[in-house]
């Protein structure tokens, strides 16, 4: 193992955005096992510290590889293509449309099940936006176009949490 691999060297898994997830989390649990500082506890403070770093390296693999938005990032990280969610905001105008009508939707539910209607809807767009970044990084290696979808995936993650506070805001 060399400490700068990339997560997916790390984790030994293939670059790729369509990974199972119980494939990700084993090698972890494998990995974590390798490098855990408590194995090295007879070899002395240097070499806890080393297996500290390593811990912590491989804790951080483990979190962007589950992530599917962070997955993303990275995959388009490792191909040259940054997200750049700061300085480039653009997005197709059917997209901010979307993003407007949920808002005004969120803000308009007055009961769980309009918020639990609209829930649905943003899951089925997330789902959608996931396989299109399966065809784009996947299939086609098109970080490029899978920046955009990133990005909007991105939105409709934050969204989510959003409509999670709105539910159980209404709930109480």
């Amino acid at each position: 193992m060399r400490i700068d691999a990339d997560d997916f060297e790390l984790f030994d898994l293939p670059r790729r955005y369509a990974l199972d997830r119980r494939d990700v989390d084993e090698r972890w649990r494998a990995l974590q096992a390798e490098v855990h500082p408590d194995r090295f506890a007879s070899e002395g403070g240097a070499a806890q510290r080393v297996a500290m770093q390593w811990a912590v390296r491989v804790n951080e693999a483990h979190r962007r590889l589950k992530d599917p938005v962070a997955r993303a990032v990275e995959l388009c990280r490792l191909a040259g293509v940054d997200i750049d969610v700061h300085d480039n905001a653009a997005m197709p105008r059917e997209f901010l449309l979307q993003q407007m009508q949920w808002r005004e939707a969120l803000a308009e539910a007055q009961r769980p099940d309009e918020v639990l209607a609209l829930e649905t809807a943003v899951q089925a767009r997330q789902r959608l936006l996931e396989q299109q970044l399966v065809t784009e990084l996947d299939e086609q290696g098109d970080a490029t176009a899978a920046a955009q979808t990133v990005r909007a995936l991105m939105f409709v993650t934050r969204f989510r949490a959003d409509v999670d506070k709105r539910l159980e805001a209404l709930e109480a």
